[in-house]
């Protein structure tokens, strides 16, 4: 009789200490649940650059804008000044574009206004059942693996390798313990490894990204660094991978929130997983566990991001996801200051649930 109660005692000790927001529950056969969170939001943003002339003399601005989209929801885009713009498709992407040739003072605001409603995206199975063999990637989708697992950068350097040795090197060592070839849980185990060997950290004294390989060295790096790591890892193994471009809402209050430029990866596992295909993964992440990286953040884009900008594969569209304004002046006393702006209004959390975690599989309850 001591014993049972003793047992109980530890037993529901145990289940007060694993408590909610980044600490899973531990133990076994017990869902881990986690407190709730926007799962739909909807919000008005203006982003762009707004682009002060001043002085005397000619000048010529050119500027590409990526049009707005969500997986799960709706999305309406507006252009705030369309002097000089068009819209067109490059590299799989949709675009507004201003050509603008002038030589008078003036401000202009360069961007797009969009009224954005989007819910949380999530692959509910985390046991990768219905996701295809590495083999079998090959076989059914030849054009998507040759076209997302060659290196990639821009004409002075490479920043997703996927033939780095270091690179090689870790990707035979998670294979090797991960004992599969199933596309869904090497893409996992490659996460669960990027978490457990780098750290997200901004440099915002150096604006440029960094290459895989230099992020491996430092161990550290932000969103598209850390991005580009994951990618390379995933390429080398067979896996298509690529990253996307857009913004992260940072939430100040129930009815407030600002937009950050940000950047995550997408890996193709094909079958009926995800996105046709497609699941998000967000390796900027930094919670408290590997595990509940993996619960919150593998095959997760939640209502925060907003997609502006999708990869595919090739240096140009590498190199047009770096892409900012750009101008010429032709005279001598002709100023020109380029702002970029990122402005939230009327945000409200449409929808709120807890993400409940059991037996490889995640749900919203």
């Amino acid at each position: 009789m001591k014993k049972n109660i003793v047992a109980m005692f530890i037993l529901g000790l145990l289940f007060s200490l694993s408590v909610l927001s980044g600490c899973e529950q531990i133990i076994p056969n017990i869902p881990t649940t986690y407190v709730t969170h926007p799962t739909k939001v909807q919000y008005t943003l203006r982003y762009g650059y707004q682009v002060n002339c001043t002085g005397s003399g000619n000048y010529e601005i050119t500027y590409l804008c990526d049009l707005p989209e969500v997986l799960h929801g709706t999305v309406s885009a507006q252009i705030i000044d369309p002097h000089g713009s068009e819209t067109i498709s490059m590299v799989n992407n949709s675009f507004v574009r201003w050509n603008i040739s002038d030589n008078e003072e003036k401000t202009y605001e360069l961007g797009i206004l969009t009224q954005v409603t989007v819910e949380s995206f999530l692959v509910g199975d985390l046991s990768g059942e219905d996701a295809l063999q590495l083999s079998d990637l090959q076989l059914l989708y030849p054009e998507i693996v040759q076209q997302y697992t060659q290196q990639q950068g821009n004409q002075t350097n490479v920043y997703i390798d996927p033939s780095d040795p270091e690179i090689l090197s870790i990707v035979d060592d998670v294979k090797t313990q991960a004992h599969t070839n199933n596309s869904f849980l090497l893409a996992k185990a490659f996460f669960v490894w990027l978490k457990g060997h780098t750290t997200y950290q901004v440099h915002p004294n150096d604006p440029s990204v960094q290459s895989a390989r230099e992020t491996l060295e430092k161990g550290t790096g932000d969103c598209d660094d850390l991005s580009f790591v994951y990618i390379s890892l995933c390429r080398s193994a067979g896996i298509p991978s690529r990253f996307i471009r857009g913004f992260l809402l940072s939430k100040e209050s129930n009815t407030t929130a600002t937009a950050i430029p940000h950047a995550w990866s997408e890996v193709f596992v094909g079958g009926s997983v995800g996105n046709n295909g497609w699941i998000p993964v967000e390796c900027a992440c930094c919670t408290t566990s590997v595990e509940t990286d993996v619960h919150q953040n593998f095959g997760v884009e939640n209502a925060f991001h907003l997609r502006l900008f999708e990869d595919d594969g090739s240096n140009l569209s590498f190199e047009t996801s770096l892409t900012g304004i750009a101008y010429v002046t032709y005279g001598v006393l002709r100023y020109i200051v380029p702002t970029p702006f990122a402005t939230v209004s009327g945000y409200q959390e449409l929808e709120l649930k807890k993400l409940i975690v059991s037996d490889d599989t995640r749900q919203y309850e």
